[in-house]
């Protein structure tokens, strides 16, 4: 299996940008318990704000993640700065659904490490839903750990 990441290209990024409304609404009402249609409209509105120029909006980079030259899944992260330090924010990271199950996650984020070391990065940070343990249980493997954690109780 060879696994590699490459820009997104300008003709991806609409069918990408669809996609990944989809996928981040589906997130929230899976892992955050968020109504469907609030869901939506907020993964639309996330996704205007972070990227308002698509993949020209600077300090963004999106990428392919390629398993023997067939897109299995993105990467988006951009450089951010706290306290005087650089470092990656990640802000998705998806393998499609058929594709799941086979390592391309856990390939793509040492593939991500180099290359944010080689851009200068030496932290990366992200957000990810309590619920969603298949994917905290990949961050702590890959040697993330907790920094915060965000509670909520229901009062009705």
């Amino acid at each position: 299996m060879t696994v590699a990441l490459r820009p997104l290209r300008d003709e991806e990024f609409q069918a990408w940008r669809d996609h990944h409304v989809g996928w981040y609404a589906a997130d929230l009402v899976d892992n955050a318990g968020m109504p469907a249609a609030a869901a939506e409209r907020k993964a639309h509105s996330d996704l205007d704000r972070a990227l308002p120029d698509g993949l020209a909006t600077p300090d963004n980079v999106v990428l392919a993640v390629e398993e023997n030259g067939l897109v299995v899944g993105s990467v988006w992260f951009a450089p951010r700065e706290q306290h005087g330090l650089r470092h990656a924010f990640l802000y998705a990271i998806e393998v499609l659904d058929e594709h799941r199950g086979r390592g391309l996650g856990r390939r793509a984020m040492e593939l991500l490490e180099g290359e944010l070391r080689e851009r200068g990065l030496p932290r990366v940070e992200l957000n990810v839903f309590a619920g969603n343990a298949r994917a905290r249980s990949l961050y702590r493997s890959l040697g993330f750990a907790e920094t915060a954690v965000h509670m909520g109780k229901d009062l009705g």
